[in-house]
């Protein structure tokens, strides 16, 4: 559905001095530097997948979607999404397409969302019956039967991006791209969206691309993940795979019922792990995954525990230590 080669996208940047002499001399002489906001990015997604696309701000995410979605010319590579070159901006095309961006609004604010819907049914020359059918599934799945006869205006930002996601899926686009939907949303909210999401997908067999930074959009949707990172594309693969590649340990905290000198912990962790904190009655060791339950059951043996528990590392802290380990190769794969 969506094959990217070797893409990039670079721009020219003005730079000069400060100062009113300076000014005067770009005048006559500029000076510009290159910037490659996307730099020989190749990646391949099938029909039906929900691929995660992260990265911090600056790495090239949204400036890639754009160029996914036709809004920005490549500089340079190959990028087919549903059969079609997107910058061609052939019709056809875009009614294949959706673009949500979580900052932006198509609903027009004081008018109810519904009429917004009439609009876009005009756009896309939805069938009537087809219209009605979709936009019936959309509200069921979004609870929005008391929502879009009211003006956007009053309407919390919750069920305006409930309202977003529904005018931006009536004409049941096959490939959707989704940046940042669910930004902004109280911790229900978000997990209502993840659910419509994935039922999406599922009834409609369309693929997503999905950029978030909140990891558990990432977690609970996605089971593929691209990094990128100074335009650079870092990973390709698996979540989990990425956890092991870039997080090998697990962390291990303890609640101490009587102190013990670091000492004495040092010997009996025995050079499986390392103390990373240590303020009675909590120690924390980190320790890699092999060796959790071998090193688990020795501290419950050798030590007073009130408390033990075993963690997993963030995926925030995943994900830096991903951008901490590029090496000048760029990609990575699984």
């Amino acid at each position: 559905m969506i094959e990217v080669r070797k893409l990039s996208k670079w721009y020219q940047v003005h730079e000069r001095e400060p100062g009113f002499i300076a000014s005067f001399k770009s005048l006559f002489h500029r000076k510009f530097r290159t910037v490659k906001a996307v730099d020989d990015v190749s990646f391949f997604i099938p029909e039906g997948e929900i691929v995660a696309f992260l990265g911090p701000n600056g790495a090239g995410k949204t400036t890639t979607m754009k160029v996914l979605t036709g809004l920005l010319h490549p500089s340079d590579g190959e990028v087919n999404v549903g059969g079609f070159v997107p910058f061609q901006h052939k019709k056809e095309f875009k009614k294949q397409i959706s673009l949500v961006m979580g900052q932006k609004s198509q609903l027009i604010w004081d008018l109810p969302a519904a009429e917004t819907f009439l609009v876009n049914k005009v756009i896309y020359e939805i069938p009537d019956q087809d219209y009605e059918e979709t936009l019936g599934d959309l509200v069921q799945l979004l609870q929005l039967e008391e929502v879009i006869r009211k003006p956007v205006r009053q309407l919390s930002l919750g069920e305006r991006m409930k309202c977003e996601l529904a005018a931006a899926l009536l004409h049941r686009p096959r490939i959707v791209f989704l940046d940042e939907p669910t930004i902004g949303l109280d911790v229900n909210m978000q997990e209502v969206m993840r659910r419509f999401i994935q039922d999406y997908s599922r009834k409609y067999k369309a693929t997503i691309l999905l950029t978030s930074h909140y990891m558990a959009d990432v977690t609970a949707l996605c089971e593929r993940v691209l990094v990128i990172g100074k335009g650079r594309l870092l990973y390709d693969g698996a979540i989990n795979q990425l956890i092991d590649k870039y997080a090998p340990n697990k962390r291990i905290r303890l609640q101490l019922a009587k102190r013990a000198h670091e000492r004495e912990l040092e010997d009996v962790i025995h050079g499986m792990g390392t103390i990373v904190h240590y303020a009675f009655p909590d120690l924390d060791v980190d320790v890699p995954r092999e060796q959790v339950s071998e090193l688990s059951a020795r501290l419950l043996s050798k030590l007073n525990v009130l408390d033990l528990t075993i963690e997993d590392p963030s995926m925030e802290s995943v994900i830096a230590q991903a951008f901490e380990a590029r090496t000048e190769g760029g990609s990575a794969g699984a």
